[in-house]
């Protein structure tokens, strides 16, 4: 069987570094923010060139406290893309605001700058793109959008660690980057984790403090706060990784390239554009035959998945709650979109036999 993502191998590449670092954690005996957090949190800031990490318990925290300590509430309205995981209008609808969603870009699966222009009204509080499957979103565009509206910018980065925009590494371009360490991303951990990138002092200052039952002083609370922590363990796993960060985004990106060597003139294969750097956290094709695809890739015991089947503004959570009417291009992609395999150690002799079955479709 061939999995979406092998974590086994990874892990025992690394197991002599990421168990003395675990070992160390339980011999010391300092649980919750100790000193692998705070390290990690330094080596993420320097590693993506931004002044401050705070690390929280999840990808999802880190969009709900962004928008928190950003000031967005009831009353305001949040466009972004209705092509991604929910989490991101989950964190919009947490603080009370309203999901907007907008079409995507037909090529790079990105929201779309000229529809998010369109929807902007004067409820419009924030634009939180996704740099989704680890390819930049438009940000020069849509930061233009928001300088005119005077709006704000959240990034949704939980698919895009490393990746790079001509502005500046995702998470490091606007006022915050939200990061999920999920075990399945670029950079993951062995259970549930996220951070948040800003270059502004003060928010992370409030940030720090959201996350830990709104406290800067021990049994003493500022305002009511949440239980949000990253955990000393899994920082301290994240910091082996981070060390191989760039190597394991380069070998994505092998991946990726070989995938389009091998099928590129059956499928449309995943689009780069020429102002930032694709680190493939995912690989999805799309083809009008997505479903026999699927069929002869699960035949042949190789995973496969549809990311995303529903689109959100399709979903029975937000009937009630967006505005949103027919996106077209969304739809379109969500009806022929199919990710395949794709992790720094999947070699060649794996990826030619995906290759073939891929091809199989079209030759049978």
């Amino acid at each position: 069987m061939i999995p979406m993502v092998d974590l086994k191998d990874q892990y025992y590449r690394l197991k002599s570094e990421i168990d003395a670092q675990i070992q160390d954690v339980l011999e010391n005996t300092h649980f919750i923010l100790g000193p692998n957090v705070q390290a990690f949190e330094q080596e993420a800031a320097d590693y993506l060139g931004v002044k401050h990490a705070i690390g929280c318990a999840s990808g999802t925290d880190a969009l709900h406290l962004a928008l928190l300590a950003a000031g967005v509430g009831p009353g305001d309205e949040v466009i972004t893309s209705a092509f991604t995981f929910i989490a991101t209008a989950e964190a919009i609808a947490y603080v009370g605001a309203t999901p907007v969603f907008v079409d995507i870009q037909p090529d790079t699966l990105n929201i779309d700058p000229a529809c998010i222009e369109a929807a902007v009204t004067d409820k419009t509080r924030a634009i939180l793109p996704v740099h989704l499957f680890g390819h930049p979103a438009d940000m020069a565009a849509i930061d233009a959008i928001a300088e005119k509206h005077d709006l704000l910018v959240i990034e949704d980065c939980a698919q895009s660690f490393g990746a790079r925009h001509e502005k500046g590494m995702t998470g490091a371009i606007s006022l915050a980057g939200c990061h999920s360490f999920f075990p399945s991303k670029n950079l993951g951990c062995y259970g549930d984790g996220g951070m948040i990138t800003t270059p502004a002092d003060e928010m992370a200052h409030k940030l720090k403090m959201l996350r830990n039952h709104g406290s800067e002083k021990r049994y003493y609370h500022d305002f009511i706060g949440y239980n949000s922590r990253l955990d000393e363990i899994q920082a301290a796993i994240l910091r082996v990784k981070l060390r191989y960060m760039d190597e394991f985004n380069s070998n994505r990106r092998r991946v990726a390239h070989k995938y389009r060597e091998l099928f590129g003139d059956l499928v449309t294969v995943p689009h780069e554009a020429d102002y930032g750097t694709h680190v493939y956290h995912q690989y999805t094709i799309l083809s009008e035959r997505r479903d026999d695809i699927m069929t002869a890739l699960q035949s042949a015991e190789i995973a496969c998945a549809i990311y995303y089947p529903v689109p959100l503004h399709q979903q029975k959570a937000f009937a009630d709650l967006c505005r949103s009417s027919s996106l077209p291009v969304t739809e379109d992609v969500a009806g022929r979109c199919l990710s395949l395999p794709v992790f720094p150690e999947l070699d060649d002799a794996r990826l030619e036999r995906i290759g073939a079955t891929v091809r199989g479709v079209f030759q049978g």
